[in-house]
């Protein structure tokens, strides 16, 4: 007796379909939220530590660094939504904070 692969019926896959999208849309919105504070911060301290020392005031550096991940946080927010792809943008969200992580970490060990 030969069977056939079942198939799944017209609404179940509609329903596993609406149910990958919507768990793709929580997950950038994750990495969204989560990797762009990361980022954010990240970009925060590191320039902290990078602007006193090409001349700015401590002061002026710490509030230009702070303004600046405002700016970033949004922007990695908009474009973990515009690329096609959700690990692409999970990684890239991560990688960079992750980089900038390590410089801040480097850069203010050194200082």
């Amino acid at each position: 007796m030969h069977t056939t692969p079942s198939r799944p019926a017209p609404a179940q896959a509609a329903t596993t379909a609406l149910t990958r999208y919507r768990l793709a849309v929580a997950v950038r919105s994750l990495v969204a939220i989560f990797g762009g504070y990361a980022l954010s911060a990240a970009c925060a301290i590191w320039l902290g530590h990078l602007l006193p020392a090409l001349g700015m005031t401590r002061l002026d550096a710490v509030l230009t660094a702070s303004m600046l991940a405002f700016v970033v946080h949004a922007c990695a927010a908009i474009w973990v939504f515009a690329i096609a792809g959700t690990w692409r943008a999970a990684i890239g969200i991560l990688v960079p904070a992750a980089v900038l992580a390590v410089g801040a970490w480097a850069y203010g060990g050194a200082a």
